[in-house]
Order: C-alpha cells, then sequence, then structure tokens
C-alpha cells in the first residue's frame, strides 16, 4: 500500500513495501482548490446542502468538505469538479503506517528508564557532552561558541504523533512551547487564532488542546530537537533550551493521519510563529494540496527539515513525500551510522536527497520518562531541524532557504556519501554554526518559486489515475463511485450523521472601559456569558440573512444561520434586545474557527453606547 508513514527502521528487512496495494482515502472527503481570485462563498452556496465544510485555508483558498450524501454522491462530487471557480479537487488521502506494510517500520525501540545504570553506564551524563549518538557533528563544540541571547528561542513545529510535555527533560529545560496569548483552561479563544486553549500546541485528530503523545515516535523526535541545544542526560537538567518545539499531532496510535491535518498542522505552524517546521513521516504519494502548503510555509521564510525515508531506495525514480516536494527551504535527510556510512534501510538520491545526518540508534526521550534508542531517517531529520533552529538563533533575520543553503555548504564531506546525496555531505554543527555568526548582518532573501505541480491541468481533474503516481486529482475511477470496476471508495464507508452545518458567530467586541469586567469568582471565563434567545439579522453585501442568538457577554455573541459565509467578508450584525425594543448595530469581519469548525465574526471594536446596551441586557439574563 502506498502509505505515509513515521520513518523509523533498524534495517532494510524492515523497510520492505508492497507494491501491489492501492491507495486509500477518508470516503466522501475532499480537499478543494478555488482559483486565485473566486469567492468561497460563490463555490459554497452553490454546494449548500449538498456538502459540509469541514476545514478552511483561506490564505491558500483552499477548503476541506464532505459530501453529505457521503462517498457515494457522486452528482456533488461531479457539480463540484465542474464549477469553474474550482482550480482542483483532491481526495483527502489517508497517511499510514501499517503493520503489514513496514515501509518506515522499524523494530520497537530499546528502552531504557530514566536514570538506570545500564543507561548511565553506556552514556555519559557530563553537562558539556553530547552522548545521543557517536557521529564526529561536533555539537558539543557548537555548543561552546554559540551566544548567550537568551531572548531568542527559535519555535519548531513537530508534526508527528504528539508530546509527552511532562518528560522531565522537557520540563527542566523549559522546551516546549508556550502561547502567550492564550489563557489556559478557559474555554475561550483569546487570541482569535481559531484555536480553544491552544497554549502548548494542538492535536489535529481529535480537535483538541490535549496531544499527548500515544506512540512515543512524537517524543523521541523532540528530544533530539531540543539536545542539538544541551545535554538531555545531564542529571539534573540546569540549562533552558535554545529553542522552543511545538506539538502538532497529527498521526495517531496506530500511525495514521490524513492530508487535510497534516495540511492543517503546517498551517496552525506558519500562522503562529514557527521557524522551522519537522516532517519525520512520508510516502510515495504525491499530493497537490500537501505541496500548496509547503509552499505556503516557503512563502513565510520557514526552514523545513523532511526525511527521506527507510526503503533503502533511490528517491531520484521512486519519490518520497513531504521529502521529493522541490520547495527550496526544504532539506531532504538521509540517515548515516556513527561511522559516516550510509544506513542500510535509508533512502538516497544523488539528486533529490540533500544531506545526510546521524540516524542509527539515537537516543531520546520516550513518554513516560524514559529514554531509548530509535534508528531511522525519522531521527536523523529532528538533528538537522534542531541545527537549523540554533543557527537561526545566531542570524534571526535569514530566511529558512538561507539556512538551508548554509548548512549544506557547511556540512563535512563524506567520500562514503559520494553519489547517495547531492551534497556528498554530513551536517556538521560547529561549521554551521560559524558560518551563521559570520552572516547574521547578511540581509534576508530567498529565490521566487513557480511550483511545477503534477497534474496541473484543470483537464485532468477527471483524468485516470493510476495508484502508482500516487496522490492525484480526483479521478473518472473515483467518480464512478463503490462497486465500479474502475475502482473507487468501497460502500461501507457512506458517512453518518451528517446535519447542516450552522455558522457559530462569535463576536470579539473591543472594549476599554469594561475591562474590569471579568468577573473574579470564575477565573476560566474572561467574560461572563449569558443566555439568550433572539432573532438577528446579518448583512452579507446587499444579502440579509436571518439567524438567531445563542449566547451573548461583553466578549462577543454566538449565533446560528444556515448559510455558509465567505471567510473574510464584511458583515453587519443587527442584534435586538431580549424584549425586543432594543437594537444595537456592529460591522465585523468573518473569520474561520479550525477548532469549533465553524466560522465567526471578529469585530475590530465597538462603540461604548453598544458595550452599555450589551451590559444592560445582561443584567436580568441566565448565566450560560
Amino acid at each position: 500500500m502506498s502509505f505515509f508513514a513515521f520513518f523509523v527502521g533498524l534495517s532494510l528487512a524492515n523497510a520492505q513495501t508492497n507494491s501491489s496495494a492501492t491507495q486509500e482515502a477518508v470516503p466522501g472527503e475532499y480537499i478543494v482548490k478555488l482559483k486565485d481570485m473566486a469567492a468561497p462563498s460563490g463555490v459554497l452556496n452553490k454546494m449548500q446542502g449538498k456538502l459540509n465544510l469541514k476545514g478552511s485555508f483561506q490564505r491558500i483558498n483552499m477548503y476541506h468538505v464532505s459530501l453529505k450524501g457521503g462517498a457515494q454522491d457522486v452528482q456533488s462530487l461531479e457539480d463540484l469538479a465542474a464549477d469553474p471557480d474550482v482550480e482542483y479537487i483532491e481526495p483527502n488521502y489517508i497517511f499510514k503506517k501499517s503493520v503489514d506494510d513496514q515501509e518506515g517500520l522499524g523494530a520497537p525501540a530499546q528502552v531504557y528508564e530514566m536514570g538506570e545504570v545500564q543507561a548511565m553506564e553506556q552514556y555519559s551524563a557530563a553537562a558539556a557532552s553530547y552522548s545521543q549518538s557517536g557521529a564526529q557533528t561536533k555539537v558539543a563544540e557548537a555548543w561552546a561558541i554559540q551566544t548567550s541571547n537568551s531572548s531568542i528561542r527559535p519555535i519548531v513545529a513537530i508534526i508527528d504523533t504528539g508530546l509527552d510535555k511532562t518528560h522531565p527533560v522537557f520540563v527542566n529545560s523549559n522546551a516546549v512551547w508556550v502561547n502567550s496569548r492564550e489563557i489556559a483552561n478557559n474555554g475561550v479563544d483569546d487570541d482569535y487564532n481559531g484555536y480553544i486553549d491552544d497554549v502548548n500546541g494542538w492535536n489535529f485528530i481529535n480537535n483538541t488542546p490535549n496531544f499527548a503523545d500515544d506512540d512515543g515516535h512524537g517524543t523521541h523526535v523532540a528530544g533530539i530537537v531540543v539536545g542539538t541545544s544541551l545535554n538531555i542526560l545531564a542529571n539534573p537538567i540546569t540549562e533552558t533550551a535554545k529553542m522552543q518545539v511545538m506539538p502538532l499531532k497529527f498521526l495517531d496510535a496506530n500511525g495514521s493521519g490524513t492530508t487535510s491535518n497534516a495540511i492543517r498542522a503546517i498551517y496552525y505552524a506558519v500562522n503562529n510563529g514557527a521557524r522551522v517546521i519537522n516532517n519525520s513521516w512520508g510516502g510515495g504519494t504525491y499530493s497537490r494540496s500537501l505541496h500548496e502548503a509547503m509552499t505556503f510555509a516557503y512563502s513565510n521564510r520557514i526552514f523545513i527539515a523532511s526525511a527521506a525515508g527507510n526503503n533503502g531506495k533511490s528517491n531520484d525514480t521512486t519519490p518520497m513525500y513531504p521529502s521529493s516536494y522541490d520547495v527550496p527551504s526544504n532539506l531532504s535527510v538521509a540517515a548515516t551510522t556513527d561511522y559516516d556510512y550510509m544506513a542500510s534501510f535509508s533512502n538516497f538520491g544523488s539528486r533529490s536527497v540533500h544531506l545526510a545526518s546521524p540516524g542509527v540508534l539515537i537516543l531520546s526521550t520516550l513518554p513516560n520518562n524514559r529514554t531509548g534508542t530509535m534508528s531511522g531517517t525519522s531521527m536523523a531529520t529532528p538533528f538537522v531541524a534542531g541545527l537549523a533552529a540554533l543557527a537561526m538563533r545566531e542570524a534571526p533575520f535569514l530566511t529558512g532557504y538561507q539556512i538551508r543553503d548554509i548548512m549544506i555548504a557547511k556540512a563535512t564531506s563524506i567520500s562514503n556519501l559520494l553519489g547517495k546525496v547531492s551534497s556528498s555531505a554530513r551536517v556538521d554543527a560547529l561549521r554551521l554554526i560559524n558560518e551563521a555568526q559570520v552572516q547574521s548582518a547578511v540581509q534576508a532573501s530567498q529565490p521566487s518559486y513557480s511550483p511545477s505541480y503534477a497534474g496541473e491541468a484543470r483537464s485532468l481533474a477527471s483524468a485516470e489515475v493510476s495508484p502508482k503516481t500516487g496522490c492525484g486529482l480526483v479521478s473518472t475511477a473515483l467518480l464512478k463511485g463503490p462497486g465500479s470496476s474502475s475502482g473507487g471508495f468501497n460502500g461501507g464507508g457512506v458517512m453518518a450523521g451528517l446535519f447542516l452545518l450552522p455558522v457559530i458567530v462569535w463576536a470579539v467586541l473591543r472594549q476599554r472601559a469594561l475591562e474590569k469586567a471579568k468577573p473574579a469568582s470564575d477565573p476560566r471565563r474572561k467574560y461572563e456569558r449569558f443566555k439568550m434567545d433572539s432573532d438577528i439579522r446579518v448583512m452579507v453585501g446587499d444579502r440579509e440573512l436571518a439567524g438567531s442568538l445563542k449566547t451573548i457577554s461583553l466578549g462577543g455573541a454566538s449565533f446560528c444561520a444556515d448559510e455558509a459565509l465567505e471567510k473574510g467578508g464584511i458583515i453587519t450584525m443587527k442584534i435586538s434586545s431580549p424584549d425586543g425594543k432594543d437594537l444595537v448595530e456592529v460591522q465585523g469581519q468573518v473569520v474561520w474557527s479550525e477548532a469549533n469548525q465553524a466560522y465567526g465574526v471578529q469585530f475590530a471594536g465597538a462603540e461604548q453606547s453598544t458595550l452599555s446596551m450589551i451590559q444592560k441586557w445582561t443584567a436580568g439574563l441566565t448565566k450560560a
């Protein structure tokens, strides 16, 4: 099966592939890309009653939808594909670790309980030493020349299986990213980024801020990133990590995730300040929507480290994604041994794989206060990501592309790697940090990038896509539906429980004099909320929508309406008082809440008279 997997492997035998298998996708779910000038409301209004909007990536005009009739709703899919405002449609492919197909799956990690004699005998706990691998990468030497500026701690997004943030390594080094604009556990989206209580990261599978690692892979990867800046085996750890790790969980306990959640994770990382993205996962299927998400990250000057894969094959002839996307800031990483030989399981490629990094028997963190060794390009990649963050700390104004260029240029040439990676080199921490310091005053720059997408022509939206090509555009086989001889999704996947998507709107009313109204009795809420059953009118251009108000507070309001709104559009909201005698009118901009999977309205401000009126209304209302 053409799977996306996280890349852990101890031998070529543990990285077999099954070429006879077919692709998998979530039945009835698609990623829709609109043309640059297309208005989302136009397409969505035409599809009213036929699709549910499940996610929005407005900055790249891309949307995650499900057909209300499920996978068998062929006509709705054909109507959507034929819409002149639609650039392409792609199934929501599944990234998956499979027990039968060992692509990227290695033998179980060798685990040591933290503090066990066996672990301490094998690995040094001296604070100034680096013991996670034995490769001559000169990490400790790089520590000695780094600047002492503690105010710069680049954010590394770990897009993976989650993180055990209670592990002493992350607690003692203060390594986990903190969203300072969000108040923990108050049930409010304080920073208006569409995610409620996302203080440290997000779980895109369950759509919650609980990103606990139920596999161990993400925690191991994060420990390698942090370990590039300090000795995580020191006892006790007294240093603060020189970077922050942002855990973004999109793979579940079985190593399975979806294209839409991978894109959501990348989109979140970009929009919330990540400078580095680590992708220790991948597969042999091409996805244009994922390619576009990577391009979006590049346009925001982010460094991307992507694992080359563990099939022991050439990515020049058999691409592995996302490492094979030609995004200029994307660095494809192969794995080497402590003696600078290419690991037997590692993919390679003289054109498509750029650099090698230690990836055999890497000691790092595991959930439940444990340490253990794993091998794979999954382990080689976060070593590169961590060093990229350290280089950005020395040269904070350089783009991810420039850091990538420096890393390749200053890597150590290894004869064993000639013809295996394009640089014929293994990463060198000391030379990288030295050069970053030299270039700290260089002006930020990066080349323009016009992606060459597979199946770029619109006509290919209805062309046959063989399993060999991986994630393509919607094929005629898929349009034929279940039971057809040409393929398609099986009939058991009809979506159940599909209802008309309500438009949940919260009005963020800027208030100044009434800030003191925050109740002392309930620290979980920024403002007291009150139940309110009132009719409202929402003006969208020259259209007037009817709705019903559900709750109201000085911080906002929520209402329901049976029509999708265009994100970014300006609307006027008219709210009637509970007794119907008064009316307030507020303008705002439509936004999308990823956490609630719904639209909302964010207001730039409100007149004092409006706030006073709302306060008057709430005096006689029941708290929500």
